[in-house]
């Protein structure tokens, strides 16, 4: 077996482990599943976020006709239009912005959350309306072709999905290692209907830049997960001069500001497999490379922003690795988190990302310290004009479906981008990465006249606070009447003119979960 084809064994090996248990499809769309769309709907009398960047104003009068935006009125709209409509939303008090996008979504697997619509309602009730697969499903078929076929005529209630496919995967054929049949995939990809393909850098050089290049040619987009095993081979440098769309995670940024030597340094005993050694090392990596605000570090900032990458930081995806009991004991584990799902969480040597068998407090200080590193990085291209955009990569290290999303936002946040530059890489800056590969202007991600419509409604304002968004809301103490209450949570997703409830949506992952109890 040549080296790519072991990496990308070992890579599908951790990353669909379970899967000897199948996927359930998803089931079509109930009756009470959401309402409309209508012919004439009106979200009333809210603040509004657009998305561009521009500053809240409102209260508003959205007026939607169909599953298009078609008019956006200041205070009331005229009394005829209202008079016309067939529903329409009191937002009085409430936030409207554009539905989020998640860039770097997964399904579960057969043995951790079997039933897909538990990500897909998870991901609708925090006013998640469009999601990347990075895949959605790995191995062979083509379920998120089906999927993404069925979301977008509404037979099923889920988010609108663009799926990616593994570069090698899905085609039943030998893994492509070379320029040839690197090209051959892209090509075979394409026409099967995927939006574009991710890496794990199991490729060499020019089998990459070959598929990358087939890929311009045909208007498909690329996306990378760096992984060690091929970074000495292909830094994010290298992958972005070769022509590559977008980064995720940090993979490869770090390998390529490295202070001393070509290699990174590994320790005594390291062993890649061994996830507790790749993941408590990992965080080691900040000691390797060169300052903050260093020539080094500002020149490849500097080519990171002229080459047009996008980078989808995923920094909640992590987060554990510098609090893990404050992971395992988040407020919506018990009731939202599938009991199977939970035990993927729990420490591991098989389970992908279930790596902390004996976590130390030395691991999270390194972890914190890290993630110092990677704010400031992420920040300053963000600064210097860099795309960004909000991905979960949920299913992994206590970072359940939904909630996952939030956490990103707080993260980014965190990393120093301010309330409306977080709203804008979760809506426009998500979509544009999507469409641009295809020379498209997205037809969302903006509260806009003739944009898709796809919106979030939330109680209070956001921008104040994105615990507001989480759908177990925030908690905070009534000074009036010394009472402990929960605020906020997302009143309702509106994704292609259909208006979903999204406490119900809530209420139906909590059956899932019961049921998963009671059968136990």
């Amino acid at each position: 077996m040549t080296l790519p084809k072991l990496i990308l064994a070992a890579a599908m090996l951790v990353l669909a482990a379970p899967l000897n248990a199948q996927m359930e499809r998803v089931p079509d769309r109930e009756t009470d599943d959401g309402e409309g769309p209508y012919p004439v709907l009106i979200v009333s009398g809210a603040q509004m976020v657009e998305g561009s960047g521009s500053p809240p104003m409102g209260p508003v009068d959205i007026v939607i006709e169909g599953n298009r935006i078609a008019s956006v009125h200041a205070g009331q709209a005229p009394d005829n239009v209202r008079s016309s409509a067939e529903r329409i939303i009191d937002a009085r008090g409430m936030t409207v912005m554009p539905g989020f996008i998640d860039v770097h979504g997964h399904n579960g697997d057969g043995s951790k959350a079997p039933q897909p619509s538990y990500g897909y309602k998870l991901w609708l009730a925090h006013g998640v309306t469009s999601v990347r697969g990075v895949s959605f499903y790995f191995g062979e078929g083509t379920p998120d072709l089906a999927d993404a076929e069925r979301s977008s005529s509404n037979a099923i209630t889920a988010p609108r999905l663009f799926p990616y496919a593994v570069f090698g995967d899905k085609w039943g054929r030998e893994y492509p290692d070379t320029e040839t049949e690197a090209r051959e995939w892209v090509r075979w990809a394409k026409d099967r209907g995927y939006w574009g393909m991710k890496f794990f850098n199991n490729e060499s050089p020019e089998v990459l830049g070959a598929a990358l290049d087939e890929a311009e040619t045909l208007d498909f987009g690329s996306i990378a997960h760096l992984a060690q095993p091929g970074v000495q081979r292909v830094n994010a440098r290298k992958a972005v001069e070769l022509g590559m769309d977008g980064i995720t995670h940090f993979y490869g940024h770090f390998e390529s500001l490295l202070r001393d030597g070509a290699l990174v340094r590994y320790p005594s005993g390291y062993n890649y497999h061994d996830e507790q050694s790749r993941f408590a090392w990992v965080a080691r990596l900040a000691d390797q490379v060169v300052e903050p605000d260093s020539e080094e570090w500002d020149e490849y900032i500097d080519f990171l922003v002229e080459s047009g990458v996008t980078l989808s930081p995923t920094f909640n995806i992590y987060s554990a690795s510098r609090d893990v009991m404050a992971a395992r004991n988040r407020d919506w584990h018990a009731r939202y988190s599938l009991p199977s799902l939970l035990d993927f969480y729990a420490p591991s040597a098989t389970n992908h990302g279930s790596y902390y068998k004996d976590w130390s407090t030395e691991d999270e200080v390194a972890w914190r310290r890290f993630y110092r590193y990677w704010f400031d990085f992420t920040a300053e291209f963000h600064r210097r004009g860099g795309r960004i955009t909000v991905g979960s990569d949920p299913g992994y290290i206590y970072q359940t479906w939904g909630f996952a999303y939030i956490g990103e936002l707080e993260m980014l946040r965190e990393a120093g981008l301010e309330p409306l530059e977080v709203i804008r890489a979760a809506t426009v800056a998500g979509a544009q990465e999507i469409y641009q590969a295809r020379g498209e202007t997205p037809p969302m991600g903006t509260i806009q006249v003739g944009k898709l419509a796809d919106l979030v409604i939330v109680p209070g304002n956001p921008l104040d606070n994105f615990k507001l968004l989480y759908g177990t809301g925030h908690t905070q103490l009534n000074r009036e009447t010394g009472a402990i209450e929960q605020v906020g949570g997302v009143r309702w997703t509106i994704k292609d003119g259909i208006v979903y409830d999204a406490p119900a949506l809530l209420e139906d992952v909590a059956r899932m979960v019961e049921a998963q109890k009671a059968a136990r």
